[in-house]
């Protein structure tokens, strides 16, 4: 962990090119929404949103005039419908709008959107945010190259986020780890690890603790944590290559504490050769759609020039692979990391098996 300042500037937002909204059609990632991001910002009013502990949770729940709300809510209920259902009206009856919830905090300022169903009180939430084409790629890598599959949608210049249920990293570092038993802190070390090096692999900053939830998934016996980021806005875009990787924030300090006290070097070791190996699998099995985003992610500006050329000399010192100097965009950097992955690690099983079997002999 640096106590260095590894990000200064506030990012700017990208805009979606053609080439990346043709891609989007194509995977039916782009749909025609009834409502955009600057209706919701016409709100007259709101109030301070607090948690159970009355702290301000730096959103504010926003209220609008009997004018304007039920165009709202009806629109709402209909980007719901598009979002998990068929787009139907059928069940707008079913549904209401419970809250609309603005962030003050951040780059992205989105709305957060409460729905819940009237006949058992089930509720879920999704976001309305500005498009940004970092937001986009990483979004979509995610969904290719993690464990995870992501749900949202496109419109001109808002984009429409499901919401991803977990605990709040900083909330689950402050509150739930000084009572997790120490095999379940065990289990977490090892997926801080996997988490690090996979938002190394593809370049997916800013992984402070309140960028990521904590899930905790019940077996018959015992509950796994998996490490789920939420925040993809900071997707190729610093030059410093610390950014990419989760260890190096201040916020994580404990949970790299963590990796300390419970893993053996040999098992961090371990554990990031299987994540390359995982994602080099994911890599191969996304075959065309992983190729064109990567192929239109190289033609795009997401970053800047001075970011470009820092990150491409850091990961050379890392890699030796000189193609990374060759670098004229963040997509060339992205595209080389990713080859490089698979190139060395997409056999990574097989190789341990024959090593193994001639230590054997």
């Amino acid at each position: 962990m640096s106590e260095e300042k590894l990000m200064s500037k506030k990012k700017p937002a990208f805009a979606v090119s053609k080439k990346l909204d043709d891609y989007l059609s194509e995977y039916s990632r782009k749909i025609e929404i009834p409502i955009f991001y600057e209706d919701l910002l016409r709100f007259s009013g709101s109030v301070t949103v607090y948690d159970s502990n009355d702290e301000d949770t730096l959103w504010i729940r926003v209220y609008y005039s009997e004018f304007d709300r039920k165009e709202i809510d009806d629109s709402l209920k209909k980007v719901y419908s598009i979002l998990h259902s068929d787009g139907s009206n059928n069940i707008h009856q079913y549904l209401n709008v419970d809250a609309v919830d603005f962030c003050t905090f951040g780059n992205s300022k989105p709305f957060r959107i409460k729905i819940r169903n009237i006949l058992n009180d089930n509720f879920t939430y999704f976001y309305v945010k500005k498009t940004d084409a970092s937001r986009i790629y990483g979004l979509e890598l995610e969904h290719m190259l993690s464990p995870y599959n992501l749900n949202f949608l496109v419109y001109k210049d808002t984009l429409i986020e499901e919401h991803i249920a977990g605990i709040p990293g900083d909330e689950f570092i402050k509150n739930m780890l000084p009572k997790c038993s120490e095999p379940e802190k065990a289990q977490l070390a090892k997926e801080f690890v996997k988490f690090n090096e996979r938002c190394m692999i593809r370049l997916l900053g800013d992984m402070r603790s309140y960028n990521y939830v904590i899930v905790p998934v019940h077996d018959f016996d015992h509950v796994v944590y998996r490490i789920r980021a939420i925040d993809f806005d900071q997707q190729c875009f610093e030059g410093k290559l610390k950014v990419y990787r989760p260890q190096f924030f201040k916020e994580n300090y404990q949970m790299v504490e963590l990796v300390r006290s419970k893993l053996l070097r040999d098992s961090v070791d371990q554990y990031k050769l299987e994540e390359r190996s995982i994602v080099a699998k994911r890599i191969l099995s996304s075959g065309v759609r992983i190729k064109r985003l990567r192929s239109i992610c190289k033609t795009d500006v997401i970053s800047t020039k001075e970011n470009i050329a820092t990150l491409s000399e850091q990961i050379y010192e890392l890699t030796l692979d000189l193609n990374f100097k060759k670098c004229k965009t963040m997509g060339d950097v992205l595209d080389l990391a990713l080859n490089f992955v698979k190139r060395n690690y997409e056999d990574v099983s097989m190789k341990q098996i024959i090593e193994q079997n001639i230590k054997i002999q």
